[in-house]
C-alpha cells in the first residue's frame, strides 16, 4: 500500500514538472530564457519546452508600445527663470535581451536621462522661446533618448511636454500680458469697426447724392423732352390753322373766280389774304401756288390803285 502511494506521488510531481516546462508565449510579448544562470535564447509568440531544474524564464519582456509619465522635473531658462516640466515618454522594447541585461533598471534610466536632457535643451533656451517651442523640445528630446537607449533594446517613439508651470510671478505677469493684449485686440478690432462704418455711410451718401443727380438729370431730360413735344405740337396747331385760313381764302377766291371777276380782282385778294397771313406770330409765311411772285403781285396791286 505504502508502495502505490509512494509511486502515485512520484507520478504527480513528474506530471507536474512535465506541465511546468510547458511554455505558451503570448502574442506581443518574449521570454528570455537562461540555462544555468547564462542567457539561452529568447522564446517568440508559440509553444516551446524548457529542460527541467537548469533552464530558466529570466524576464518576460512586452514589445507593445508602452508610455510613461514622469513627474515634473525642475529646469532653469537662459534667462535664469525656474520652471517645472513634465514629459511623457512613448517607448517600445525591440531587443528582450539588451532589455533584460542592458540596464538594471530601464524605466528609471530613462526617467534620469529625460530630466538631464531636458536640462540640457531648457537651458539653451529663453523663457518665451520655451513656451512657444514645444515641437522643438519635444523632437530634439526624443532623438536624444532614442540614440542614448538603443544600446539597452529600447526605441523611443516620441516624447512629449506634458505640462509646463512657470512661477507663479511670472504667471501672474503672463496673465497681466495677456489681458494687455486681449484688450488691444478689442481696441484694434473696435476702431476698424468704427471706420468700416464710417466707410459704409460716406459710401452710402456718395451713392445717394449719386443716384440724386441722375434722377435730376433724366427729370431735365423729360422735362426738355415734354417741353420740345409741346412746342412741336403749338407749331403743328399753328400751322394747321394758317392751311385752313390759307384753304379758307383759296375757296373764296375760287367762288370769285366762278362768280365772274377778273384777273386783277382775284389778284388783290390774294394779296389780302397774304397780308392776313403775315400779321400771324408765326415767322415762316407760306405763300399760295396760284401766285406768280411777290413782285407781280406788287405791279398789281399799284395798278388797281392808280386806277
Amino acid at each position: 500500500m505504502g508502495t502505490l502511494i509512494t509511486a502515485l506521488v512520484l507520478l504527480v510531481i513528474v506530471i507536474w514538472v512535465l506541465a511546468s516546462c510547458i511554455k505558451i508565449v503570448p502574442q506581443a510579448q518574449a521570454y528570455v530564457v537562461e540555462r544555468l544562470g547564462a542567457y539561452q535564447g529568447t522564446w517568440s509568440v508559440g509553444l516551446h519546452f524548457k529542460t527541467p531544474f537548469i533552464d530558466k524564464i529570466a524576464k518576460r519582456v512586452v514589445l507593445k508600445e508602452q508610455v510613461v509619465d514622469f513627474a515634473p522635473q525642475p529646469v532653469i531658462t537662459k534667462d535664469n527663470v525656474t520652471m517645472r516640466i513634465d514629459t511623457v515618454v512613448f517607448y517600445q522594447i525591440t531587443d528582450p535581451k539588451l532589455f533584460a541585461y542592458g540596464v538594471e533598471n530601464p524605466i528609471m534610466a530613462i526617467e534620469n536621462l529625460t530630466a538631464t536632457t531636458l536640462r540640457n535643451i531648457i537651458g539653451d533656451m529663453e523663457l518665451d522661446q520655451t513656451l512657444t517651442s514645444r515641437e522643438i523640445i519635444n523632437t530634439k528630446m526624443s532623438t536624444t533618448l532614442d540614440i542614448a537607449t538603443d544600446p539597452w533594446g529600447i526605441k523611443v517613439n516620441r516624447v512629449e511636454l506634458k505640462n509646463i508651470i512657470p512661477p507663479a510671478a511670472i504667471q501672474d505677469a503672463m496673465e497681466k500680458q495677456m489681458k494687455a493684449e486681449r484688450e488691444r485686440r478689442e481696441s484694434i478690432l473696435r476702431a476698424e469697426g468704427e471706420k468700416k462704418s464710417t466707410i459704409l455711410v460716406a459710401e452710402g451718401k456718395k451713392e445717394s447724392a449719386i443716384l440724386e443727380a441722375e434722377a435730376e438729370k433724366q427729370s431735365a431730360i423729360l422735362r426738355a423732352e415734354a417741353q420740345k413735344e409741346k412746342m412741336i405740337r403749338e407749331a403743328e396747331g399753328e400751322a394747321a390753322a394758317i392751311l385752313k385760313v390759307q384753304q379758307a381764302n383759296a375757296d373764296g377766291i375760287r367762288m370769285i373766280r366762278e362768280a365772274g371777276a377778273d384777273e386783277k380782282v382775284l389778284q388783290i385778294k390774294s394779296l389780302e389774304a397774304l397780308e392776313k397771313v403775315a400779321e400771324g406770330e408765326s415767322t415762316k409765311i407760306i405763300i399760295p401756288s396760284d401766285l406768280q411772285g411777290v413782285a407781280s403781285l406788287a405791279t398789281t396791286f399799284k395798278e388797281v390803285i392808280s386806277k
